[in-house]
């Protein structure tokens, strides 16, 4: 299976090998951000909801409504900056994939028209081996940004929708 692997990357070029690891990375933030909506969020909006409550118990005079707004909308704000954290790195992550694998179609190619100049375009064999890395790449950029872009919009819409749950639970009494 490992010779398979390096038998793949091989004929994709050496570009393949920067969209694998640009692939893992993106990965790696789309998890990260699965783990945290599954295990930590629930932490953030409740120390959110806790300042909420010991900012409300405050005595009348010493809070206004134009304080309780403010005081309000920075901790949505610091919830939002928590869950947002890493979405804007797997989305310039996504978009990165299929520039790699553009880049790998322009290299593959380079390698074909090499091999034309060299072999006067009579070596099918070896040019073929140069559409191999041309599309290879092309190929894998396109899969990861695919596998990617579904994950990003869901974590789009959990990002709103949960930022937009703790703004609902502070309510400001007016």
């Amino acid at each position: 299976m490992l010779a398979d692997l390096m038998n793949f990357l091989d004929r994709g070029g050496p570009v393949l090998v920067v969209i694998m690891i640009a692939t893992f990375i993106m990965w790696a933030l789309i998890l990260e951000r699965m783990f945290y909506f599954n295990f930590g969020h629930k932490a953030v909006a409740d120390r959110a909801l806790q300042r909420w409550e010991d900012w409300k118990q405050k005595s009348a005079d010493q809070r206004s409504t134009r304080w309780s707004e403010w005081v309000r909308d920075k901790l949505v704000s610091e919830v939002r900056q928590q869950a947002e954290q890493n979405v804007s790195l797997t989305k310039a992550m996504v978009a990165l994939a299929p520039l790699l694998g553009l880049l790998g179609t322009v290299t593959g190619m380079v390698t074909v028209f090499d091999v034309m100049a060299l072999s006067s375009g009579s070596d099918a064999q070896a040019m073929s081996g140069g559409v191999s890395r041309a599309t290879i790449p092309t190929m894998a950029g396109m899969v990861a940004s695919l596998s990617g872009i579904i994950f990003t919009s869901s974590m789009d819409r959990t990002v709103s929708r949960r930022v937009q749950s703790v703004a609902d639970q502070l309510e400001i009494d007016r």
